[in-house]
Formats: structure tokens, sequence, C-alpha cells
């Protein structure tokens, strides 16, 4: 194969096109953030061989290798006054059942777990240094810091930028084979069938070219979930997502090209946070999240007041991080409610257009001058500089060019962070978004595949990543110890082998940024914010008129261009499970921000279920489940988790 590196340039390591590398494991662990290395760490200690697969470096990669500053799941800590079926069943009611039950529940029964796990492996969950002393969310027994409801104590601050060195290290020591810089393409299946058993999986290296086979017992899917969709700037990509602008999704078209199944692929929202007109994510003052429960302040200095769930006003601060009479308990930090009027919807500021007829005036500003001494503190030196892409960025760039939390305010631009001027159609996977479909093991529908984290059905954050990831790696470790490593079908590797080197070939005329913006405009005027079946179907042709006539044409010049255009082939593949997805739900939704105007009515009784989607012999497979199709949460956890149980003594 030629080497078709540019002449002016020299790439700077060695070209291996040609070379074909064989990996033998037992547990294969593809994508290596949060959920991954949690699935290794898991699958390791249960004695069997380990593999993991990521496109980045480890040490830092993911959507949470830079930081995370709060854990919220953390319902079995020795502060909570709150259980974990609680949690569990307040995060489905928020979402009107549209949730995944299976994982939540592990996230909310094992998220402490980790948490503790880390703490052994060098991460770091509490104030050790007394920082935060005698502080109103500091408990002095255990040194922990809580955030946003201080009654019930579930959610913990964390200096989350300590995580992922620690998740490597620990992989290293327990003897995980780690392939960094290597991107999982296919999935390999037995016989090369769709549909059947998972025996492996395809990589190329994107620094050497290098093609890689994977055969392995069992394998865990661990990637992102899809961005780059609707949002996508070619002149500045670095800013056309919330997640690293990497996190293609490049597992949910593997998953979706051997047979997986997903559901609530359908559901988007407007997009936020992120994209050719925002600002960057928590550069801008806001009380949501992780600058939870700022003072907000208009042009002229006019503080905003703030509202409980019914609506009173809240002159206490301290009232901000408390439940309203009689609330059990209130949702942030990740998996609140979208719905307004829901039950445990938390204080926060009015809507931004309530506030300009109430005369308000634009810009707003988050004021922490007023705020208490320790509560400032959490906010901008704690919760902004741990929070992922925070530390650099924002804490240090604002403190370097003068910004003073005691003195300065720092302008909001509008609504919080969701005023960048999206249009309906420009549109996120964001908000517990659709992914695979699992089991109570977290195994999907093909035999000897396993998903965690952002792979999965209505995914959610870090603590959800990390429990679900240690959860599907031991399950897959217990799988491996039922038989042998099955054979890989080689004409399946061969055309795979093709397929991603065919870019290598091309002519130049299209890139991977141009192809990119391709499907982004496609998805915009075919599946925005309101839908039908003609905008669905003509969506549809397009994609495979690019997939017959431009993807022939889109070209690499090296290992490094390989990857990206590898990445923007997912999007195309992703964009084609939305669209289908979309096409299947006959009816409006507003829990999924699902609007079809050729089926105008929002949730009549028979659409409130989950439709499924999948490949069939190549052929697209509709399906549907029952929201609660997950059963019983306590039972069916410890009928499946004995032998943890009995470990942790719980």
């Amino acid at each position: 194969m030629k080497d078709n590196s540019c002449q002016c340039l020299k790439w700077p390591y060695p070209l291996l096109y040609d070379k074909v590398q064989k990996v033998t494991t037992d547990v294969l662990i593809l994508g290596g953030g949060i959920a991954g290395c949690w699935a290794a760490i898991a699958a390791a200690k249960k004695g069997v061989r380990v593999a993991l697969v990521e496109k980045g470096a480890t040490i830092r990669s993911g959507a949470g290798g830079s930081g995370c500053d709060h854990w919220e799941s953390a319902a079995t800590n020795p502060c909570s006054r709150i259980s974990p079926e609680e949690l569990t069943q307040a995060m489905i009611k928020a979402h009107h059942g549209y949730n995944n039950g299976i994982s939540h529940y592990i996230e909310c029964r094992e998220g402490y777990d980790r948490l503790l796990d880390l703490e052994r492996f060098g991460g770091k969950i509490r104030d050790t240094e007394d920082e935060f002393l005698e502080a109103e969310f500091r408990d002095e027994k255990t040194k922990f810091l809580f955030a946003y409801d201080y009654e019930n104590k579930f959610t913990l601050r964390v200096w989350g930028t300590t995580f992922k060195p620690a998740l490597t290290k620990e992989c290293r020591r327990l003897g995980v084979k780690i392939f960094d810089r290597t991107m999982a393409t296919s999935l390999l299946t037995e016989g090369g069938k769709q549909g059947a058993k998972i025996v492996g999986a395809t990589g190329v290296n994107g620094r050497t070219g290098e093609f890689i086979t994977f055969q392995a017992k069992a394998t865990v899917l661990c990637m992102s979930r899809p961005t780059r969709i609707w949002l996508f700037s070619p002149g500045l990509p670095g800013i056309s997502e919330f997640r690293p602008p990497q996190c293609t999704g490049d597992g949910h078209a593997m998953g979706w090209n051997a047979g997986a199944e997903f559901a609530m692929m359908e559901k988007s929202v407007k997009g936020e946070w992120s994209g050719l007109r925002s600002f960057p994510p928590y550069g801008t003052g806001n009380t949501h999240n992780t600058w939870y429960a700022c003072n907000m302040v208009d042009a002229d200095g006019r503080e905003i007041p703030w509202a409980d769930r019914d609506g009173r006003t809240l002159t206490d601060i301290s009232l901000r991080y408390r439940p309203s009479l009689g609330q059990k308990l209130f949702l942030k930090g990740g998996g609140e409610s979208d719905i307004p009027t829901y039950e445990f919807q938390g204080p926060d500021i009015l809507p931004l257009e309530e506030l300009l007829a109430k005369g308000f005036k634009l810009p707003f500003y988050a004021d922490l001058t007023g705020m208490p001494e320790q509560e400032r503190k959490a906010i901008w030196g704690l919760m902004v500089g741990e929070e992922g892409k925070t530390k650099i960025p924002i804490l240090k760039t604002y403190t370097e060019a003068g910004f003073d939390p005691k003195k300065h305010l720092i302008q909001s631009y509008g609504d919080g962070w969701r005023s960048g001027g999206f249009l309906p159609q420009e549109r996120q996977l964001f908000g517990l978004p659709g992914g695979m479909v699992n089991d109570w093991n977290l195994k999907t529908n093909l035999e000897g595949l396993y998903a965690a984290g952002d792979q999965l059905l209505a995914s959610n954050c870090h603590g959800h990543a990390a429990a679900t990831g240690h959860y599907a790696g031991r399950h897959a470790a217990d799988y491996t110890k039922e038989g042998a490593v099955s054979k890989i079908d080689s004409n399946q590797a061969k055309k795979e082998r093709i397929r991603i080197y065919a870019p290598l070939k091309g002519d130049g005329r299209i890139g991977w940024k141009e192809m990119n913006m391709r499907i982004t405009r496609l998805m915009q005027h075919y599946c925005g914010e309101i839908k039908t079946e003609e905008l669905l179907t003509t969506g549809l042709g397009l994609l495979k008129n690019i997939q017959k006539l431009e993807v022939p044409q889109i070209s690499a010049q090296n290992p490094h261009e390989l990857v990206r255009t590898l990445e923007v082939l997912n999007i195309l593949t992703n964009a084609e499970i939305i669209l289908n997805a979309c096409m299947a739900r006959k009816a409006s939704s507003k829990p999924l921000h699902f609007r079809r105007s050729d089926y105008p009515e929002m949730d009549p009784p028979d659409w409130k279920k989950f439709i499924t989607i999948k490949l069939e012999k190549n052929k697209v497979e509709i399906g549907e489940k029952p929201l609660d199709y997950y059963g019983q949460l306590k039972e069916k956890y410890e009928s499946h988790n004995s032998d943890y149980l009995e470990e942790h003594g719980s």
C-alpha cells in the first residue's frame, strides 16, 4: 500500500499498513474512558486476561478523562438519608419511565463502592486538608463534601481530576494490556454472521496504521454516545460538542452493524452548552450543575430571585440546598428532570421570558461575591476546576487574567449556558439519550457482548459510567469461564481491513471535515425539531446516496486522518440509526423531546413504551419493550450479584 502522506511534512511514525497484529484475550474492553477502565479493573481482579483498546491515551481519555466535580449516585454512603431504591425510582419518575432501571439501580447501589475503590487507587474523594472545615456541606467525621441536596446527602463533591490517572495506574498494576492510540473499528461475529455471537473486534493504530484483530471470549463496549450528528464546525471542531469531539459513537455504529438492539434513539434535545455560537462550558455564570446555587444579577445589579419547586422565593441561600416543604428529595447535577412541573425538581432561577417580563435586563451575571465564603470556594475553586475541561481553560485561564470571585462577576449571556443562539434543528443526544438495550448482567442481545457507560440506553454521568463499567466487567469475566475462545472468521476480518484502508486510496475530493458537515446539514434539514414521514424518508434516501456516491470519494493521507475519517463514517451510521428510530415512533412524546407533525398527539397510552431497533440480515427490525421491562429492582439485582454482595457484606 502506498504512502499517501504529505511530501512536505514527513509522518513521524513508521507506517505499518501492511502489517497485521493478532491479539488473543479472555475479556476485551473497547473504550478506555471511565467505564472502560472500571470494566478492565473488575475483569482483571477475576483473574482473567484483559485487553483494553483506547483511541486516545487512557490516562486522560474519554468524556471524564479531564475530571468531574461531583458524584451524584452515592446513595449508600454513611451520611445518605435515602436508599438506592428511592433514588433510582426518583430518576425513573423524573423521566416519566423513559429510563434504564437496571443501570441506574447499579449506579445507586454500587456508586459509593467505586468511590472507596478510587480512594484506594489514589483518587481524592475527601477534604483531607480541611480546606472546608465546618462548612455546612461538610461531614466532619468522614470529611465528605456534599452538593445540591444538603438534607439527603447522596451527591458528593470530589476531586475528579485525580481519577483517570489513578484508574490507569490500577489497570497497569493488574496486568491489563492497554492498546492506546488504537481505534476499534468493528465487532467480529461467529461465522461472520450478523446477529451471531461476538468473538472479538478489529482495530487500527492511529499513529502507525497497523491493523489489529482481537480474539476474545467476551467483549465489553464502553465507548461514548454519538456526537457531531447535528452540530459541527469545520473551522473550529474543538468546540463542536460538549463531550470531547473524538467521542463519536463508534461503539453504537459497531454494535448496529453487528446486530445489537437499541432503544430510545429517537430522543434528541435542542443544542446547549456547546457549539459554534456558544461559550465555553462552565466558563459563563449560571445556576446549574457545577455553578449551583450561585447568585444571579441583571445588567443593573438587580438580584434575580430564587424560587423553589412551588414558586416560593428563597431569601436564605442555605434553603437552595434543601428540599421544599413536602419534598422527599430533589435531583441536581445529572439526570434531573427536563419537565419543570416534576415533583422532585429542585430550586432554580425563573424562566428567562418571565424575568424579562418582570423588567430584568440582559445580560445577566453570576455573582459569587455575595455567597458565603465556603460556598464561593466550593463553586469556583473546587467544582469549577475539577469538572471536565475546566481546570486549565476556565479556572487557570480566568485566574491568570485577573478574575477574583470575591470582587468580580462573570457574564451569563442570558439563560445560563444555553443561550448560544441554537436553532431548533440543531440538536444533541443529551439528557439520558438512547443506546443499547441490556439485561441484568449488562449483556446485550448479542451473545458474548456486554455494554456499560454511555453505550447503554439512558446513560448518565461519571458515577453511572464507573458503576456500570465495573459491573459489566465482572459479569463478562464470569461469562468467559464457560467456554473457549471462538474462532475469528478470516473473510470478515479481511473485508474490514479493506474497508478501513479504502480512504488511503481516495482522490482527495472529500475530506473528513467536509463529510461531517454534509451529515450535520442533512440531519438539521430532515431530522430537526419537527419531524414527518416525508422528511425522514427523504433524509434516509439522501444518507444512502452519500454512502453510495460520496463515501468512495473520501480520502485520508495518514493514520491520523484515517481515524478521523473512520469516525465520520460512524457518524453517518449513527445518523441512519436515529432516522430509522424516528420513523418507527408514530406518536409525539414530551419526555423524549420528540415531535411529529403528522402524529401530533403527545404521549398516547399505546405509545408509552420503548421502541427497539436493530439490524437483522441487514434489514431494520422494529420491536418494543414495556418501560418497566427490568422488573423489581432490588430483587433482580440481588439475584444476579450474590458473589458481589457476599464480598461487600451488603
